[in-house]
């Protein structure tokens, strides 16, 4: 094993154990911060999250359409010769991630008009 191959798991090991070090860390931090505020850190990690699934659900539907869509232009609405071999080539990838990342940010977008809405209307309520 020459001294390249050597820094990859040494790399990952560090790079995961700094990960798990820093995430215990800034928790531990957080916790302190409200203790000094006079919260109680129990109460917000029980907190139910009654949107989470629609954000979810929002989120994996927007980026399925966007998929979908994606295909449909690329079989359909953007020509691309055929090589020898007989298939299209890699021409229209970035489509696929484009439209993905477009539908998922719409599918997220609409979770928070939905999200704002509700706590508008409670807000006015109390």
């Amino acid at each position: 094993m020459s001294g390249g191959e050597a820094l990859v798991p040494i790399t990952m090991f560090a790079g995961g154990f700094a990960m798990i070090f820093g995430i215990y860390y800034l928790k531990t931090r957080q916790n302190l911060a409200m203790i000094e505020k006079g919260m109680n850190p129990k109460e917000f990690a029980n907190r139910p999250a009654p949107y989470k699934n629609l954000k979810w659900a929002l989120l994996l539907i927007g980026a399925g359409v966007g998929l979908f869509l994606a295909y449909l232009m690329d079989n359909y609405m953007l020509p691309v010769e055929i090589n020898k071999f007989g298939n299209q080539g890699d021409k229209n990838v970035p489509i696929y991630f484009a439209l993905i990342a477009i539908g998922g940010g719409l599918g997220l977008l609409g979770s928070y008009k939905m999200e704002k809405k509700w706590w508008d209307d409670n807000k006015e309520k109390q």
